[in-house]
């Protein structure tokens, strides 16, 4: 399986930031991962709608929208116009769960849904098949650059397990402390979705790193 590359934007050059998008664009890389974070779900406050246009405008690659904000269902209609192919929300700040991811796909979006690390997957079991991706955090939400959590190979594997039960087509993405070194282990446990900030925005060659995250492979 050859996995699916989502660079995080918020972990590039801001000062730069159509240059970074269009090393993307030019990139082995399948999205561009956007995370939006309110100050209050999580302890940090990043890019807005203004921010997500700027980024459409440039990107050629879909935009993985992840909202690490609380009520997010005033909001997803605004990013939706804004740019998102596809919208998670955290199940954590959903208390109606499946209504908000009746609401993304309502507007054409995919809908995914991101949980924490203390949240387990078996919260999931009711709607798995109404997801397209499941967004695992691999670090607390909030800041970028935090140590990989190593109990994340089992929680893929539990997930994996619910999704084949249900025989639905959801995506793994593992979000959080992703290198080259943990790349084939996570395909290995189940992954799909691979999303990387500072190992790739801070290496000097970016472009050769997400061509070799690109072809790594699973067993």
């Amino acid at each position: 399986m050859t996995p699916i590359i989502a660079p995080s934007i918020l972990a590039s050059d801001f000062a730069n930031l159509q240059k970074e998008i269009e090393m993307i664009n030019t990139s082995q890389a399948d999205w561009v991962h956007v995370d939006v974070m309110d100050g209050v779900f999580v302890p940090n406050i990043s890019l807005g709608l203004p921010v997500v246009e700027a980024i459409k405008r440039h990107a050629k690659k879909p935009l993985d929208v992840h909202l690490m904000i609380v009520q997010p269902e005033k909001y997803v209609e605004a990013f939706h116009k804004a740019g998102a192919d596809t919208i998670s929300v955290h199940i954590e700040a959903c208390p109606h769960l499946h209504r908000n991811i009746q609401q993304i796909k309502a507007l054409g979006c995919k809908a995914g849904v991101a949980v924490n690390p203390h949240t387990p997957v078996s919260g999931l079991i009711d709607l798995i098949q109404d997801i397209d991706l499941v967004c695992l955090m691999s670090v607390n939400p909030g800041f970028g650059g935090q140590k990989f959590i190593e109990r994340t190979y089992d929680k893929i594997k539990e997930l994996k397990a619910l999704i084949n039960s249900r025989q639905s087509q959801t995506l793994i993405e593992i979000d959080g402390g992703v290198n080259q070194q943990n790349a084939k282990p996570l395909l290995d446990a189940g992954a799909d979705v691979l999303v990387t900030g500072n190992f790739v925005f801070s290496a000097s060659n970016p472009k050769e790193v997400i061509q070799r995250l690109k072809e790594t492979k699973s067993n």
